[in-house]
């Protein structure tokens, strides 16, 4: 299924079992902030960047190993180096994405990021060591910033289609299709947001973090809470800014959020995510969130 019909979706996918997939990674990538800087085409239809505010790229580093060394508690981790010609390739999620056996390169809608997506060295590393299929999105109409725009139910195979700038219907339905998911929900991003997983996140395939204003209709709010009730954590459109929806589980029982994230969380929020099994691991990266993404944008999940 395929639907921007929220109501619809929701009698679907609550016939859905978790059993599609593993609901979190196996392994993770990331990509190093070399030459860190604000990408000026990127800004240009993200609210969250400030091109008046100075960078300190050594800062920007020195968070960013430390993010990998946290993560590494969780499973694998891969650390590529950056290009200072690229400076938003710290969020390789947007470019890359896999499913088991399977890379899927995304078209990107800036020159500044399509650049990204030539790496002969990612991949190669999927193509050649590992021996996936790639998928090259670039050859179909549609834009996508893949799980930027996407976010992903792993463990249902179902998907929620943030719709603006950086993701069409077109793009969409490729994703669906190369990931082989069994529904996907199309929904239009409120204006001025720029990537769905800013505005919610599925957290290993139980739980669900959501910021209302980020959505234009509130009914496919409405159906997102009640497909995952009990277990959701809705926030203000001031922990939005600070990236509490930019939040991922690399492994059943940990969430990991930016530091500045998970310091907007109330004592009830933190108890809803105790409730549903999760510790709160926080990362402090303000330096790296000044390009405008945060934890969940650093991380390129490997299936």
């Amino acid at each position: 299924m395929i639907t921007n019909d929220p109501r619809a979706f929701l009698d679907f996918a609550r016939g859905v079992a978790p059993d599609f997939g593993p609901a979190c990674a196996r392994a993770a990538f990331l990509v190093a902030p070399d030459g860190f800087a604000l990408a000026e085409q990127s800004a240009s239809d993200n609210a969250y960047m400030d091109l008046s505010v100075a960078v300190d790229p050594a800062r920007a580093s020195a968070q960013h190993r430390a993010l990998q060394a946290a993560l590494a508690a969780d499973l694998p981790v891969v650390c590529f180096p950056g290009d200072p010609a690229a400076p938003d390739g710290l969020f390789p999620n947007n470019v890359f994405a896999t499913a088991p056996g399977r890379l899927l390169v995304g078209r990107m809608r800036h020159p500044v990021r399509q650049r990204e997506a030539e790496r002969p060295d990612i991949r190669g590393f999927f193509t050649g060591l590992l021996a996936y299929e790639e998928i090259d999105l670039r050859r179909q109409p549609g834009v996508c910033e893949l799980t930027g725009s996407v976010v992903i139910d792993r463990a249902r195979g179902l998907a929620y289609a943030g719709l603006g700038e950086r993701c069409d219907q077109a793009g969409a339905r490729a994703v669906h299709a190369a990931l082989g998911l069994r529904g996907t929900l199309l929904f239009d991003l409120a204006a001025g947001e720029y990537h769905a997983n800013v505005v919610m996140s599925v957290l290993a395939g139980r739980a669900l973090a959501i910021a209302p204003s980020g959505f234009a209709d509130p009914a496919v709010v409405e159906a997102l809470v009640a497909l995952y009730a009990p277990h959701v954590l809705v926030l203000s459109p001031g922990q939005k800014a600070a990236f509490a929806g930019n939040c991922i589980a690399l492994r059943e029982d940990r969430v990991r959020m930016s530091q500045a994230g998970a310091g907007t969380l109330t004592v009830e929020q933190r108890a809803a995510l105790a409730g549903a099994g999760f510790e709160l691991a926080p990362v402090p990266l303000d330096e790296i969130e000044k390009a405008g993404g945060s934890l969940r944008c650093c991380v390129a999940e490997v299936y």
